[in-house]
């Protein structure tokens, strides 16, 4: 049984958490306080520290060494009533597991709870290259915990986004990113894809490379890209190859997005969308 320490949740939350399927079996206690929070630390080992929700970013980091100090394999989720992009990007350079803004989703904090109770060697799955608000660069390993973990920042990231584009946005990005680490690296956690998001008055831009060869996409009759208007016949060809059923989220991603630009080789795209 792994052991989750919340500070200070709100009887909503914590009773949602503690009802999720996802962490059955699991303990969740509660401290009052940071200052209790730590007493606790020190009496006991836990799995995953969860911060106050009615705490800021840069009060939660602040006393990251601290708790590190005591118990340092402890993955820390922070939770917040908002988030600005240098307190995000803060958390993900501290290498925190996940960060929350309000209002918040107990369904979506429990599945990021969950991933860290099982998550192996996390800390090295997203190396943070170059950030600014408005730019940042990383390399993300191929990994499908460090895949969420970076949908999870750059939605935090992309908070003065209004929600519906924002969030679509992102859904095409993870397709594409899962895309690119399944055929570019393998899903080999040594392969890394690199990502630049960018964020302009009128756009979003994402820029991804994946450590493949690329591809010829005319080659694929497999892939649903090629066939969009028949996906029937794409299902049938891959079920006789013996693959799996796969393209339709990046078909999807395709509708999502204002612009989705290939490279020559395909392992490289740029997705843009527009805001304005």
């Amino acid at each position: 049984m792994a052991r989750i320490l919340m500070i200070a949740p709100k009887d909503t939350l914590l009773e949602a958490l503690r009802s999720s399927p996802l962490l059955k079996g699991h303990s969740i206690d509660v401290a009052s306080g940071e200052a209790a929070a730590l007493r606790q630390l020190r009496r006991r080992a836990f799995d995953v520290l969860v911060s106050a929700p009615d705490t800021d970013l840069d009060e939660d980091v602040a006393i990251l060494d601290e708790v590190r100090a005591i118990r340092p394999g402890v993955r820390i989720v922070l939770l917040t009533p908002k988030a600005t992009a240098e307190e995000v990007i803060d958390a993900l350079r501290k290498r925190v597991f996940a960060c929350f803004s309000a209002p918040f989703d107990p369904s979506e904090i429990a599945d990021m709870l969950s991933r860290a109770l099982d998550a192996g060697a996390w800390k090295d799955g997203i190396e943070v290259l170059s950030a600014t608000p408005d730019w940042m660069h990383v390399r993300v390993n191929c990994r499908l915990l460090s895949a969420e973990r970076l949908v999870n920042f750059l939605t935090e990231l992309r908070s003065d986004v209004p929600e519906t584009p924002r969030d679509d946005f992102m859904f095409a990005f993870r397709e594409v990113l899962m895309n690119a680490m399944e055929h570019g690296g393998h899903f080999d956690p040594d392969q890394v894809v690199e990502v630049t998001a960018v964020r302009t008055a009128r756009t979003m831009v994402f820029y991804l490379r994946d450590p493949g060869p690329g591809f010829d996409i005319a080659a694929l009759p497999h892939a649903a890209l090629t066939r969009p208007d028949e996906p029937l016949a794409v299902a049938e060809v891959r079920q006789h190859e013996g693959l799996r059923p796969g393209g339709f989220g990046l078909l999807l991603a395709r509708q999502i997005v204002d612009e989705m630009i290939y490279s020559e080789r395909r392992n490289e795209v740029i997705l843009i969308k527009h805001l304005r």
